[in-house]
């Protein structure tokens, strides 16, 4: 089998070979390559030593020397090397307790993840795969090296990644793998929120994002995210669906766009759901306040997840609004826009349309219409630059206060009110129009 390697990459294993050591590409840009798929990053793996790597480039960083790994520049580009090493014991389930060097390529292979993972290539010696890895890759299989209960109590999270690479790649997880990841899942727990989140992240972005129901089902979830366990064992009964909470969570994130802050609106826009939910007499299922609630509750996952800000804004914003249905005439979408912000217009109107699918087919075709409509309206709005904002007014706070107002809260109750008069008449956002207003209101 035949790799066509970067020539940075060639250059570098090249120079270790000329200085007496072994040197290949190693992980995932093997992975890739056999797959047919452009690697993102090369890695290279060397039976040099971090300092005798040092000595034979000009240009290195010691990114993680104490792992054996040093970060060479060539030709502009950075590129790992990391010496073979034998990890020593996991005394915590997520870091050896120590790492020792080796000069044989088969003990580094060893100790790493899934087989798919654990091959390396050079031009001359080509392919090196002691545990079948290109054997899964054509059998679509995620299997560990070795025994996977001791993959699995080496570093914890590799669990999670398991399923994620399952979800890239659309690969199913070997049976033997499975069984571990049931035993083991709650030693997930030892792993930090920022290395599961990272994990889950590339999930839900990845072509599967249904294999939340792989993490629900091997038992990760309940580990680090039971709101899901609510949500997969949340039936509901009534006509607008089919599907129990979590399955419907499932249909919503796959019609979604593949980016972090619309799936994870998917994800969590009936998170709520579990706990608003109240049947009727007639046994009909109802979830009154779950979008409210449901921002609430996205807000403290996502900050026990560690995510930035800006991502939580976003996402609660879309929660919060996603089950409103205002009747689609231009004054409704102005009042829509101006609460849910111009910017996060066009990703609620992505997440409803997705979540119409989402649920059964009553009055399907109805609903799709309506968003139709709204869509259209709302292109409308923004194509006449029509105001939904207080940015958007032909005044300013300045102008306010120099009609006499005091500073303070005033000043934004004013603008507040200047605004609901322009988004009930656009026509009326005209500056010597609302000044003659403030001016009035100045003087009662």
């Amino acid at each position: 089998m035949h790799i066509v390697l970067p020539d940075a990459v060639k250059k570098i294993i090249k120079l270790l070979e000329s200085k007496g050591h072994e040197a290949y590409a190693v992980g995932g840009c093997v992975r890739d390559s056999i797959m047919g798929v452009t690697p993102h990053d090369w890695d290279v793996t060397t039976s040099a030593l971090p300092g005798e790597v040092k000595e034979i480039f000009d240009h290195t960083f010691d990114t993680g020397i104490e792992h054996g790994t040093v970060t060479v520049r060539m030709y502009g580009e950075s590129f790992e090397v990391t010496t073979y090493r034998v990890d020593g014991d996991y005394e915590d389930g997520r870091h050896p307790k120590e790492v020792t060097f080796t000069r044989s390529l088969s003990e580094d292979l060893k100790r790493r993840d899934f087989t798919i993972n654990a091959m390396a290539y050079n031009d001359e010696r080509g392919l090196i795969d002691l545990f079948d890895g290109a054997v899964d890759i054509e059998s679509g299989i995620i299997r560990c090296v070795g025994e996977a209960s001791e993959r699995f109590s080496e570093d914890a999270l590799r669990m999670l990644r398991a399923v994620r690479f399952s979800a890239q790649l659309g690969f199913d997880i070997e049976e033997d793998t499975k069984k571990a990841i049931k035993e083991l899942a709650p030693t997930l727990s030892k792993i930090s929120a920022e290395r599961i989140t990272s994990e889950i992240i590339r999930l839900i972005t990845s072509p599967h994002p249904e294999r939340m129901e792989t993490v629900y089902d091997l038992g990760l979830t309940a580990v680090f995210f039971p709101e899901w366990d609510e949500m997969m064992n949340t039936p509901q009964n009534h006509i607008h669906h089919c599907y129990d909470v979590g399955h419907h969570t499932i249909e919503v994130m796959k019609r979604v766009s593949p980016e972090k802050t619309m799936r994870l609106a998917a994800m969590l826009h009936d998170v709520a759901k579990p706990i608003c939910k109240k049947t009727d007499p007639k046994g009909e299922d109802h979830f009154v306040g779950h979008p409210q609630l449901g921002a609430d509750m996205a807000r403290d996952i996502m900050r026990r997840f560690k995510l930035d800000n800006a991502t939580i804004d976003q996402v609660c914003c879309l929660v919060r609004h996603h089950d409103e249905r205002p009747i689609p005439t231009r004054r409704n979408i102005r009042r829509l826009m101006s609460r849910v912000g111009k910017d996060h217009m066009p990703g609620l109107i992505e997440l409803k349309r997705a979540d119409v699918y989402g649920q059964s087919d009553y009055k399907r075709e109805d609903k799709l219409s309506e968003l139709d409509e709204i869509e259209k309206l709302y292109r409308e709005i923004i194509s006449h630059d029509e105001c939904v904002t207080i940015k958007d007014l032909a005044v300013s706070g300045k102008d306010v206060i120099k009609a006499g107002f005091p500073r303070g809260p005033m000043i934004g109750r004013v603008l507040k009110e200047l605004l609901n008069m322009v988004i009930d008449d656009p026509s009326v956002n005209d500056r010597d129009l609302l000044l003659k207003k403030i001016n009035e209101w100045s003087k009662n």
